[in-house]
């Protein structure tokens, strides 16, 4: 992406004994391959992420598509935004591997996938150009050189911002199952689509569409292994239907709780449709369902 960042409208800033900072969409224009790119470095590489003809009943346009067959490493080590960066004024959600050479979330207790890299590679959901202090501490906490970190910024009402959030239906379902108490390890593979929504006027309007794309309208499929019936157990929860906060936008219940994202219920948290594909056992169970009038408010406003 730093090779190619004229034609992918994209800003670097790189110089000798610093950190490589990748503009995506604060001061450089990006666009959709770039957005793309962005989503895949998120799941460390580990995952791909194409547009894909939408569904016409949720919203008319493309939706956003992932697959992995590293589910755990890709969505839950990389991809989940699990690091609140905080410095002063500065405040920014990180996700990308990163995470995994930090390792200092306590679901590495229970995944695996601590590591020491020889460079570190991470992503900012951000309005803010890092300062340097916090690309060092970054570059402290993932053990590497402050020259050997790359670090991609984004703000969410961006087309990048907007398609890496789109992009997490698999990471999602993953977290939701995770917090589930779902053996992770059972899983081999994962499919999602999402519909893309269009760039918010702000990034508060964003958050409340790209969470609505997912709540809403992302379908996941997980290819498995093990018995059948703990499957029917857990499938019920697993859905964004299985909380009593389902039906509202986003933004609605953002708003009920005084902008306190913590407060929300988490069993929420979810695509709107998981379907487990046992790989065992030849069978497939189908749970929740999509609710395209959210959809369409949501994205309208």
């Amino acid at each position: 992406m730093a090779t190619e960042a004229e034609a992918l409208r994209l800003r670097v800033r790189s110089a000798a004994g610093r950190a490589t900072v990748i503009d995506c969409g604060i001061e450089a224009r990006g666009g959709m391959e770039a957005a793309r790119l962005l989503a895949e470095a998120c799941m460390a590489g580990l995952g791909r992420v194409e547009f894909v003809p939408g569904s016409a009943e949720l919203w008319p346009g493309p939706a956003v598509m992932v697959r992995t067959d590293a589910p755990v490493a890709a969505c839950m080590a990389a991809q989940y935004a699990g690091w609140k960066v905080h410095h002063e004024q500065f405040f920014a959600m990180g996700s990308g591997p990163m995470r995994a050479a930090a390792g200092k979330e306590e679901l590495f207790d229970k995944i695996g996938f601590r590591e020491r890299p020889d460079v570190a590679v991470g992503v900012l959901e951000t309005r803010q150009q890092p300062p340097d202090e916090v690309l060092q501490s970054l570059a402290d906490a993932c053990g590497v050189g402050i020259d050997r970190l790359t670090v991609f910024v984004a703000p969410t009402a961006s087309q990048a911002g907007t398609v890496q959030i789109a992009a997490r239906s698999v990471e999602t379902a993953l977290h939701k199952l995770f917090e589930l108490g779902f053996d992770l390890s059972r899983i081999e593979s994962g499919f999602g689509t999402a519909p893309l929504p269009p760039v918010a006027r702000d990034d508060l309007a964003a958050i409340g569409r790209t969470n609505d794309a997912i709540l809403y309208g992302a379908e996941v499929t997980l290819w498995v292994r093990g018995d059948d019936d703990s499957l029917r157990t857990i499938g019920p929860k697993t859905p964004s239907s299985a909380s009593a906060e389902f039906g509202a936008s986003f933004i609605e219940i953002f708003k009920r709780y005084d902008g306190d994202f913590y407060k929300i219920d988490p069993l929420l948290f979810s695509p709107a449709v998981v379907t487990f594909v046992n790989l065992d056992t030849g069978n497939s169970f189908r749970f929740g369902h999509a609710l395209p009038r959210v959809i369409h408010r949501s994205f309208a406003e």
